[in-house]
């Protein structure tokens, strides 16, 4: 199907390339109208009992964080001073109610109530604003038509909350995406240069991710219709849009050159230009022209070979990583929930963009890809004449084979000491600390924090609701009195272990409860503030011997929620995605083995990760290097995100080593020899692709949210892990100790996996064995190679090309006919197949006289095909002559010259003596290279 894929690309690419080249732009234009999609949050369960006292205390109480806050400040004045009152007041009595719900001020109260709105020193005071709207978008808005009129005169003015918190959200976002990809476009491109030798062939991978970062954009930006979005996702998703893009775009690329070599040497077609080396403008015209067209199949036939291997094992890795992403969708937080959404669509874009847009530039290039070829890629350099099995992966591969123990042990206590560090992670929430130090926003946060009484304070939030609370009933005044079952839990609450005050701070309005703020001394994710949080879920109320409903929230409350529905949800997590990775590599590889082990090693990858992380971020030694502030604590959330991913890359990298491992498998039977010819293969390759992306994490590790440099990091270590030390050194090594085992299969398996295999096949058979010759492509004008040097002058009488008879050759009596040429399909006795040739030179006369003897035939130099052609003598027009090439090459046999190709050296072949049949299974390579399928072979003695 691929190889199908493969060969209509080829045939349609113009018409591929216009209906890309609409999609993008599309998509591009769409993709823009996301940045005004974004919400913030998202990191809370929704089901939880802290959610439902934050949406309580918005709805009906109102919020404890407000939309905005306005913080005034003076180094003269104080809060006591006429004049600070007179210019805060009368500036926010100015404030348009089209857009501001409430204002809450240091005048609104009296007394001990309004000292928490005045700092320490008395020079500064903040007014929290309450603006309308149920949309961030609609808030958003109405902050933009206020901000200016919220400047007092005389006073220094700074804006916090929410949405100007949001809002920064999203401009850190775009700024990082910018600065990212400023920073990474030019060492990626000397980096992909230096890996592909050509300057064309490393401009194709950018060409890629552009695509994939517009399609992505496109992507996240219909996700939104369907859930809340993040900032925080456009940077994850853009970053592995990227990177993925980059790292497919290179198995293509080096697959294709690689086939089209391979084809072009196999008909005998020459690199370059070889037209050039003809005299004349005619000549060189001719000669082009018929370059071109011998080129066309085989430039087809290398692209559907790489879609039929490399293609494939892009599809199936891109689905790997998916399946991983879509472990995700089973948390019910909205920030995993929409990057999980997001990260599959953009990995679609990966595959299709490197399965899709890059065949079709490959097909329109052919060998131009190798345009601005480095020296270090021509033929005649050393790297290209070295041996294959010198080179540092094959001798790596058979030196683990050699002393396996040794490098099992050794990576085993690396990837130990790493994870370490995890076993004493802590867990915490995102505040305005993700963001910059040089914040505004979170400057004012700080501030508060620091300089006002309680700013630190984080109070518990207990609603009690239920059909008992007085309907409407606010005591905003001394006569209104207060249940006395509410007020006797009140002090219950105030009297619980390191709880300083309780006091009513919401009431029930319509909804029918109150709420009552529980301050204590502990910091928010002390275990001291997360045991007073179970005691009060604890407790009970009830008026009459009716129980009444009990809500706790807060920022400790939301944490513990939020590890308790991510403890919840991961081993579903788990369960899915590993059962879903074990059933896809079961169809690749043909094994029940291979699966198991590359699960387990990716466990090894992602705890090694996680140690960095907790040792770079909790214990803060990174700090100093990524300009962050360390909280003592890592983000749950974020540590979910990157499981899924990095367990999704690290099947990346499995499934391309295997797939070549397992190829040289099904060749030789020999598991030594399969697993070190397979990394000679594949080593450079994943190397390359893991230093390309991690260029790519680098530059988003420097971004200015801290969420986004843990991401960026773990990534980033588990990417160095994965592929310096598990794919090099431990699956080499655990392959060697199981060694037939890897490929183990049960009898009652094999038919189901003969009904869904997926392996990677080459259409190339190995040196030295022996194979059907391929079915030519049906295009092929001739099924002939190309080679340049002279033509064999027709026989004494024969009519030529152009119908004239020469004198000198034509039969003095005029009676025999030219004989008829042969065609392709005729038979030929003997001989091996030999190519035509063509020549751009006039025939030359050649009297026969009588006795003359029979020239002898010589061996053809095998290097014929790139040697300059003899060159037409002056007063000459060129002439193609085309015709088969003199004697055949191995067999001995004598045949006439221009000869057709013939398939077989010495005639088809003859069947053997009948004796009793007996049969066996074999796997067998379809003609077309499209895959393989199961065969019978004869296995008689």
């Amino acid at each position: 199907m691929l190889s199908g894929l493969g060969r209509l690309i080829h045939r349609r690419r113009w018409t591929s390339l216009v209906l890309i080249l609409i999609m993008t732009v599309v998509a591009g234009a769409w993709g823009l109208g996301v940045f005004a999609k974004f919400k913030e949050g998202g990191f809370e369960d929704p089901d939880a009992s802290s959610t439902l006292v934050a949406k309580l205390g918005a709805t009906y109480f109102g919020s404890t964080n407000p939309d905005v806050l306005v913080l005034y400040s003076s180094d003269t004045m104080t809060v006591d001073d006429p004049r600070f009152e007179a210019s805060v007041v009368t500036t926010i009595a100015r404030l348009p109610k089209a857009q501001v719900e409430e204002i809450i001020s240091y005048w609104s109260f009296n007394g001990e109530a309004a000292r928490t709105f005045a700092s320490h020193d008395r020079h500064s005071t903040f007014v929290a604003v309450k603006l309308k709207g149920k949309e961030a978008a609609d808030k958003t808005e109405n902050y933009h038509a206020v901000k200016d009129r919220m400047a007092a005169p005389g006073l220094d003015v700074r804006y916090g909350g929410s949405v100007p918190l949001g809002e920064e959200f999203g401009k850190q976002v775009v700024a990082d995406i910018v600065r990212a990809e400023t920073i990474t476009m030019p060492p990626l491109l000397i980096l992909l240069v230096i890996l592909f030798g050509a300057v064309v062939a490393s401009s194709l991978p950018i060409v890629v991710a552009v695509f994939s970062t517009v399609g992505g954009l496109a992507v996240l930006h219909v996700v939104t219709y369907a859930a809340d979005v993040t900032s925080f996702a456009l940077e994850v998703v853009t970053m592995m849009g990227v990177g993925l893009a980059i790292d497919y775009s290179l198995f293509i690329i080096s697959r294709f050159r690689e086939e089209l070599q391979r084809g072009m040497a196999a008909q005998g077609l020459p690199p370059g230009k070889p037209w050039k080396r003809e005299n004349g403008k005619a000549a060189r015209k001719a000669a082009k022209k018929a370059h071109r067209t011998a080129l066309k199949p085989i430039r087809e036939a290398a692209l559907a070979a790489t879609m039929a291997t490399a293609g494939r094992t892009i599809m199936v890795s891109g689905i790997t990583v998916s399946a991983a992403l879509a472990g995700l969708l089973l948390f019910p937080q909205m920030f995993l929930r929409t990057i999980g959404l997001a990260g599959i669509a953009t990995v679609m874009v990966a595959v299709f963009g490197a399965t899709v847009l890059l065949p079709t530039l490959l097909a329109l290039l052919g060998p131009r890809v190798e345009g601005g070829q480095m020296w270090w890629r021509r033929p005649s350099s050393k790297r290209a004449r070295r041996d294959p099995e010198s080179g540092f992966w094959y001798r790596l591969g058979h030196s683990v084979m050699k002393h396996p123990l040794p490098y099992f042990a050794v990576v085993l206590v690396i990837l130990g000491v790493m994870f370490v560090p995890f076993l004493n992670v802590q867990f915490g929430s995102v505040d305005a600390r993700v963001l910059p130090k040089d914040s505004p926003t979170r400057a004012v946060v700080e501030t508060i924090k620091k300089d006002f009484p309680n700013g630190s304070v984080e109070p518990i939030d207990v609603v009690v609701s239920g059909d008992l609370i007085p309907r409407d009933w606010t005591p905003s005044g001394k006569g209104d009195p207060i249940p006395p079952y509410l007020e006797q839990f009140r002090k219950q609450l105030g009297s619980l272990p390191g709880v300083t005050e309780a006091q009513f701070t919401g009431y029930s309005g319509s909804y029918g409860g109150v709420r009552i703020s529980v301050t204590h001394k502990y910091e928010p994710m002390d275990q001291h503030a997360q045991d007073l949080v179970t005691e009060i879920r604890g407790m009970s109320l009830s008026k009459d011997g009716y129980p009444m409903h009990i809500d706790v929230g807060g920022s400790t409350a939301s944490q513990m929620d939020l590890m308790s529905s991510l403890m919840r949800s991961l081993p579903k997590m788990a369960l899915v995605v590993g059962i879903a990775t074990f059933v896809l590599l079961f169809m690749f590889f043909g094994s029940i083995v291979l699966p198991l082990k590359a699960i387990v090693m990716n466990v090894l990858s992602i705890g090694a990760s996680f140690g960095a992380i907790v040792w770079g971020f909790q214990y803060g030694h990174l700090a100093g290097l990524l300009n962050f502030t360390p909280t003592g604590g890592v983000e749950a959330t974020s540590m979910i995100l990157i499981l899924a991913v990095v367990f999704g890359l690290s099947m990346d990298y499995e499934v391309f080593l295997l797939s070549r491992i397992r190829e040289e498998w099904d060749l030789t039977h020999d598991n030594r020899v399969a697993v070190a010819s397979g990394m000679q293969h594949t080593g450079g390759i994943i190397t390359s692709a893991a230093l390309l992306f991690l260029l790519v994490i680098a530059a988003f590790s420097m971004a200015g949210i801290t969420v986004v440099k843990l991401i960026g990091v773990g990534m980033f270590v588990a990417v160095v892990v994965d592929a310096a030390l598990v794919r090099s050194l431990l699956v080499p090594a655990t392959m060697r100790f199981m060694g037939s085992a890897n490929w183990w299969l049960p009898g009652f398996l094999a038919g189901l996996h003969s009904r869904m295999d997926l392996r990677e096949r080459s259409v190339l058979a190995p040196a030295g064995a022996t194979a059907t010759p391929p079915r030519l492509p049906d295009e092929q004008p001739f099924p002939y190679a190309i080679n340049w040097a002279e033509p064999t002058p027709p026989p004494a009488g024969t009519v030529p090309p152009d119908g004239h008879v020469r004198p000198d050759t034509a039969d003095p009596a005029g009676t025999r006919a030219a004989p008829e040429p042969l065609t392709p399909q005729d038979p030929e006795p003997s001989g091996t197949p030999v190519g035509p040739e063509w020549q751009d030179a006039p025939a030359r006369r050649t009297p026969k006289a009588s006795g003359d003897v029979p020239r002898a035939r010589h061996r053809p130099d095998a290097n014929a095909a790139f040697h300059a052609a003899p060159q037409p003598s002056a007063g000459e027009s060129p002439k193609l002559v085309f015709q088969t090439a003199p004697g055949g090459v191995g067999s001995g046999a004598s045949k006439p010259e221009g000869a057709p190709w013939a398939p077989w050296a010495d005639g088809p072949p003859q069947p053997k003596p009948h004796t009793a049949p007996r049969t066996r299974r074999v796997i067998v390579a379809n003609p077309d290279g499209s895959g393989w399928h199961w065969g019978e072979e004869d296995d008689t003695p």
